[in-house]
């Protein structure tokens, strides 16, 4: 059985004003924020509340994907006359979702150096990197299942399905 670890919502928002501060403070600027859903979309709404910027959602990551790849080109094409957006998602385990969507902006035609991704954990180990973290783990020490805020009305046994579904980052 895994360890569920919920997150308070002190602390998502803490995570938020570091992604907030990080990215003020960068000579990138992004355009748009773009939510990856399910996980990234509460994330992508304080952010943008945070920072002023607009948000796109992307039904990307979740079990109904339909449309995301026909958002995905266009999303490339905004790229190509000249805006820069960020992806933001809960955590960047694995990092297949984040390299999904990169290889499909990639196959869109999206504009080099237009695009990057913020996440409120990132794991080290993961194949894929971000360019804001709010929080880093290494999953060779880190075996937690993380319960975000917006997961704590779910109920334990879809809960633990999800964390089931990915036996490798909790073992």
């Amino acid at each position: 059985m895994p360890v569920f670890t919920p997150i308070p919502h002190d602390a998502f928002v803490g995570a938020i004003r570091t992604l907030a501060g990080a990215i003020a403070a960068d000579a990138w600027k992004p355009a748009v924020l773009v939510g990856i859903g399910r996980g990234g979309l509460a994330p992508a709404v304080y952010l943008s509340h945070a920072s002023g910027l607009p948000m796109l959602s992307l039904d990307y990551a979740g079990a109904v994907a339909e449309g995301a790849d026909d958002l995905l080109g266009r999303l490339a094409a905004r790229t190509r006359a000249g805006e820069r957006l960020l992806f933001v998602d809960d955590i960047n385990d694995s990092g297949r979702t984040i390299g999904r969507i990169r290889a499909a902006l990639s196959a869109a035609g999206a504009a080099p150096g237009a695009v990057r991704f913020a996440t409120l954990i990132d794991n080290v180990r993961s194949a894929e990197r971000v360019d804001y973290a709010g929080r880093t783990i290494d999953r060779a020490e880190t075996k937690d299942w993380f319960v975000f805020p917006w997961e704590a009305v779910a109920p334990q046994a879809s809960l633990a399905d999800d964390a089931a579904a990915v036996p490798d980052r909790i073992a």
